[in-house]
């Protein structure tokens, strides 16, 4: 599905790919192959793959249309874009020679204050990849009951103190914007918990965020029906941020009848990267191979 383009998205929209030598390699890209970027963002990975060798076909994907117009912008138009769901994407007729996809959250999503992503700025509490979407974080703040609510920050949020939070969050409603989110939250902690290494608010925005946008269900109907769209040889690569994830893809990369695991542990950032781009810190990738 193409996009039109609204100004200068690319330069608005700028994001630095965590992996992205160790991608490509891993990749083994070949000259007249087509590969499929399942999460395309601001098109980082997708342009290295463009220009690692010579004729090679690229389709891209991504939920956010932001994203998606400025992916086109930046790659130009003789790519095949489709914006959706990556795990409801159905490729017609083709079989690709390798997939990559990045997943979580991009920098611009985090750093544009009205998408709700993050806690740094006040703005609505969205946090949708998909704005068309209905489901936002506000609807599951303000109208879940206490214990869905504490489950869910707990399980998608592996938050030790999800009930103490969800409590307070219930006390406190309406919440409208991000801050009061995390200001609600930092109250019901202890003052040791409150200035530890990270946020206490940074587990229950990660657990919103995963639950409006579905994800780790979208990541394991993708890696399901992923493996068949790649050819006999042909690589999946996927970078993940944090354990739930991770999880997904080791084990259905390890159970799956079609693949071969090429990672038996998963490759991380290098020092000097993750010094020019702390959100490397976390990624994972791992890769498998199609077998016959």
């Amino acid at each position: 599905m193409g996009q039109a383009v609204n100004g200068n998205l690319a330069s608005e929209f700028l994001h630095l790919p965590v992996l992205s030598q160790e991608a490509i390699a891993g990749l083994q890209i070949i000259p007249g192959g087509h590969y499929l970027d399942a999460t395309v963002g601001a098109g980082g990975h997708s342009s290295l793959i463009l220009a690692a060798v010579p004729e090679v076909s690229l389709t891209a994907i991504d939920r956010d249309g932001d994203a998606l117009a400025a992916a086109q912008e930046r790659l130009g138009d003789n790519i095949s874009f489709w914006q959706g769901n990556f795990a409801d994407y159905q490729p017609q007729g083709v079989e690709f020679e390798g997939i990559i996809a990045d997943l979580g959250v991009s920098s611009p999503q985090f750093d544009r204050a009205e998408r709700g992503f993050s806690f740094q700025q006040e703005a609505p509490l969205d946090m949708r990849m998909d704005r068309s979407q209905s489901l936002t974080a506000a609807e599951i703040v303000n109208h879940w009951d206490e214990r869905a609510l504490a489950d869910l920050i707990y399980q998608y949020g592996e938050e030790r103190l999800s009930r103490r939070i969800a409590k307070r969050i219930v006390g406190m409603r309406p919440l409208q914007t991000t801050v009061q989110l995390a200001q609600a939250i930092s109250s019901a902690v202890p003052r040791s918990y409150r200035y530890g290494r990270i946020h206490p608010a940074t587990r229950t925005f990660q657990a919103l965020r995963i639950a409006v946008n579905a994800e780790l269900e979208s990541l394991e109907r993708f890696l399901a029906i992923a493996p068949t769209w790649l050819k006999a040889g042909g690589r999946i690569g996927i970078i993940s941020f944090h354990s739930l994830e991770d999880r997904i893809v080791k084990q259905t990369f390890r159970n799956s009848s079609l693949l071969q695991v090429i990672t038996k542990k998963p490759i991380v950032a290098q020092p000097e990267e993750i010094a020019n781009n702390p959100r490397a810190r976390s990624a994972k990738l791992r890769f498998a191979e199609r077998i016959d």
